[in-house]
């Protein structure tokens, strides 16, 4: 018997976002310090991805530390300080074992509750959101904690040109609680897929660098993310059309735009937030979206469309109204400068 069908046709409970926070990585690493370092010119980096500088984890800084701070930034917004379990997606644990999550969780005041990690990489938080359904849909939770963080950075080969420009580090926090189907936060159906006859395209092998086949990585995100974003339209009961805010993953901007063309959105509908942040893997699309509410580019009753897409390879997508959660969202601190990469 389906969930349906046992709740005499009523729909079973929804997911609904409640709170959104953010923690940004203490240093800022402009292009300059790259490009010397790779021999190219600053513009080089930026028509390239669309990024002006990103964002690093000093040594003393670790996965938890980040997720803490988002975590509790997310928290604030709820308006509470008690969750019944927290799912945490990360590439970057601090640890092979344990995992991250029960340590931010008692780091947190959230002590014997379920709480571990979801490794996706960039789609982390599309598997933690179905994750977090699910929690909600069956009553073993009135309140997910979902935590999104990595430190791609000390995984990133700094003399590496297809790379050592991308990516930045931070995490980005949003509490669900137990709703309705229909209203203002709800999360609607999660679309996920995953393809490891090309997971070497995208891979860290143990003790290396991150390697990564550029043309073949775009090629992949821009089809498994725009028919990822259709079918969770369409599994909405949305067109394209509906649309007010189309988030992707922030990969980088060639491949922004390439999925806003082939899906026919305009540019005021597509959130970019990749300039000041770098590539925040599985945290890119929760800051665009708490740095777009902060600037009013999304309000409340925004139909918003998300899709993501990482190594794996994974990919995944929903959609939800934007509701009146407030923003918790630290931004770039000027005075926060690293000259020189590594």
């Amino acid at each position: 018997m389906t969930a349906l069908a046992a709740s005499g046709g009523q729909h079973p409970p929804a997911a609904v976002l409640c709170g959104l926070g953010t923690a940004q990585a203490e240093l800022r690493v402009p292009n300059a310090a790259i490009s010397a370092r790779l021999g190219v010119a600053d513009d080089w980096i930026l028509t390239r991805t669309g990024i002006v500088e990103r964002r690093r984890a000093s040594a003393g800084t670790s996965t938890a530390d980040l997720a803490v701070r988002a975590a509790a930034a997310a928290l604030k917004s709820s308006g509470t300080e008690t969750v019944d379990v927290v799912i945490l997606a990360t590439a970057t644990p601090d640890h092979r074992m344990p995992g991250t999550a029960p340590e931010v969780a008692a780091r947190l005041g959230l002590h014997g509750i379920a709480a571990f990690d979801i490794a996706a990489a960039c789609t982390g938080l599309s598997y933690a959101l179905q994750v977090a359904r699910g929690f909600v849909a069956d009553g073993a939770a009135q309140r997910a904690l979902v935590i999104t963080v990595d430190r791609l950075s000390h995984l990133t080969d700094p003399d590496d040109r297809t790379t050592a420009a991308l990516f930045g580090d931070g995490a980005a926090a949003l509490v669900v609680r137990r709703g309705q189907v229909g209203e203002p936060g709800a999360v609607g159906p999660v679309i996920l897929g995953a393809d490891g006859r090309h997971a070497d395209a995208l891979v860290v092998p143990h003790g290396q660098f991150m390697r990564m086949r550029g043309r073949e990585v775009f090629q992949h995100a821009v089809t498994r993310m725009s028919q990822a974003a259709e079918q969770a339209a369409a599994a909405a009961g949305w067109s394209l059309g509906d649309v007010d805010r189309f988030v992707p993953h922030q990969a980088n901007s060639r491949i922004t735009e390439a999925v806003g063309r082939r899906l026919h959105f305009d540019g005021g509908r597509v959130l970019g937030d990749i300039a000041h942040l770098g590539n925040t893997s599985a945290a890119s699309i929760l800051f665009a979206l708490a740095h777009a509410a902060c600037d009013g580019a999304l309000r409340p009753g925004h139909r918003v469309l998300l899709a993501a897409f990482g190594a794996g390879l994974t990919w995944g997508a929903t959609t939800l109204t934007w509701p009146d959660v407030p923003c918790v969202a630290d931004r770039p601190d000027p005075s926060h400068r690293l000259e020189a990469a590594r």
